[in-house]
């Protein structure tokens, strides 16, 4: 399927030299939004998922659907502040400064094979994130799965080793 012809490109969104990839409208059509959960649920079965990542907010969007069809569970990554027991951190870096993500401890166990999905990959710097929360409760990534990759950016070469999906592939 031809994804790209339901993401708009907003220009200058949200600031001036930025060319924003808006997967609403590929979301409001059923067909497209299915064949692309479609896409990442094979990903899943290959890799040997048992559960799902998805980092706040998009990644809730596309990893749900995933973990339900696979009928296996999903695992919200958070901020701080959004969860209400004994969390780990991760921080990454931003342009400006440093941000952090959040999973509770007891969330997986040492025998979990993680898939972390989410709506687009750029920097790398959420993937990396999650990916540290994942180690740090022992559990192992065995790949991760995007709507959208920014390939001038060169995000997945912080964690190469991992097998990745991107359904769809911009240049930045």
């Amino acid at each position: 399927m031809d994804y790209k012809k339901y993401i708009s490109i907003i220009e200058n969104f949200p600031v001036k030299g930025i060319s924003f990839k808006d997967i609403t409208p590929l979301l409001a059509n059923g067909e497209a939004f299915k064949s692309m959960i479609d896409e990442m649920v094979s990903f899943a079965k290959e890799v040997g998922a048992t559960k799902i990542l998805g980092p706040e907010s998009r990644g809730f969007i596309f990893g749900c659907p995933v973990a339900n069809a696979l009928g296996i569970g999903f695992v919200p990554i958070r901020k701080p502040g959004k969860l209400p027991r004994e969390a780990f951190n991760a921080d990454y870096d931003l342009e400006y400064g440093t941000n952090t993500l959040c999973m509770h401890k007891d969330a997986l166990s040492k025998d979990d094979k993680v898939l972390i999905i989410d709506d687009l990959i750029a920097t790398g710097g959420t993937i990396k994130a999650t990916i540290d929360l994942v180690n740090q409760a022992g559990a192992k990534v065995v790949g991760t799965c995007y709507a959208i990759e920014l390939t001038e950016l060169h995000g997945k070469d912080k964690f190469k080793e991992i097998p990745y999906k991107a359904v769809i592939s911009y240049p930045f």
